[in-house]
């Protein structure tokens, strides 16, 4: 089969495509055939030796794929041919993966391979974020940062299909268009003092902010709050990790929460099922439908990084890896 190997921490340079054995089935994990492929922030950090995972070289990168299961253990659950969708530290860069069976779910009737490979990361770290760990509720005013990226758009569509109003933040009017398609009710300007745009929009203050980027907007987002409310931090897209004066929680009766969803799988084998089942009954009603604002092939997943770095992707970057059996003759969804 083919993969890309990670031989130095790079960045997309680093990669290499190359031909590798197959793996074999083994007990705990599911063998897929793989057929589409997220493309992701973690992934681009992880080539350039940033991330919090850092895997001894050389590795095959990825952690989002879809695809159909050529293997499975007994009593998994899983059988030859069923389309899945899933999460793995590392290995997704590749034709062919060895998966724990408790990072992959079965797709629902009529998603395709692209959308599943555009919601695993994506929707089930905002879902995590905003429901598990921030519980958002319905009639709630919410300030996502980064509204035009993959996370922000899946967290655009993910609160609006709770009942929550959304602000989105945004960098300019191609932003404020990508953000509104995703069902945003509002948008503001993340100029510098955009707090003050976000109090007057709300009417004094969101319940609730969802910050994937980090560094100076963050203190922005805290000052977008009003009394009691919280920020939910999903990530550092923007490259400085901030810090914040504790007094000024204490003062404002406002709450910072992490939240790491691919940290938390490994902790909690029950939040893939959990997610999946609250993400497709959203896709179901029309409530998610991933902004796919870049398709490549496989042989273009050192452009899709690079494309990524420099901010060339409306919403989410998936890769398509060969071809679905033709007529899809016995494989099953659900």
């Amino acid at each position: 089969m083919r993969a890309y190997l990670l031989e130095s921490f790079s960045g997309p340079s680093g990669l290499r495509l190359s031909e590798r054995d197959t793996p074999e089935r083994v007990a705990d994990r599911l063998l897929v055939r793989i057929g589409a492929i997220g493309i992701n922030f973690p992934d681009l950090l992880l080539t350039r030796g940033e991330y919090q995972y850092k895997p001894p070289l050389p590795v095959v990168p990825g952690c989002e794929l879809a695809g159909y299961v050529l293997a499975a253990p007994e009593g998994s659950g899983f059988t030859p041919g069923d389309a899945v969708a899933g999460f793995v530290w590392s290995g997704s860069y590749a034709e062919v993966a060895a998966v724990p069976v408790t990072s992959m779910a079965h797709l629902p009737d009529g998603m395709p391979l692209d959308v599943a490979a555009a919601t695993v990361v994506n929707y089930h770290t905002v879902h995590f974020g905003l429901i598990e760990r921030a519980g958002l509720l319905a009639g709630e005013q919410v300030l996502v940062l980064g509204a035009a990226g993959g996370i922000g758009t899946a967290a655009v569509q993910v609160a609006a299909g709770l009942g929550a109003r959304v602000i989105a933040g945004v960098a300019d009017d191609r932003q404020s268009e990508v953000a509104r398609r995703a069902g945003a009710h509002a948008t503001v300007r993340l100029d510098e003092g955009f707090a003050k745009a976000v109090r007057s929009e709300s009417g004094g203050g969101v319940d609730l902010v969802a910050d994937p980027l980090g560094d100076w907007l963050f203190l922005e987002g805290l000052r977008s709050l009003r009394p009691r409310g919280r920020l939910v931090t999903i990530g550092f897209a923007a490259g400085k990790i901030p810090e914040v004066k504790v007094n000024r929680l204490l003062l404002n009766n406002i709450a910072v929460i992490g939240a790491a969803w691919g940290a938390a799988l490994d902790l909690d084998p029950g939040l893939l099922a959990r997610g999946s089942a609250a993400i497709t009954g959203l896709w179901r009603d029309g409530g998610v439908n991933p902004v796919i604002g870049a398709r490549y092939g496989f042989e273009q997943v050192p452009q899709a990084l690079d494309d990524l770095a420099h901010g060339r992707i409306p919403g989410k970057g998936v890769v398509t890896v060969g071809q679905p059996p033709a007529g899809r003759d016995g494989v099953r969804t659900r």
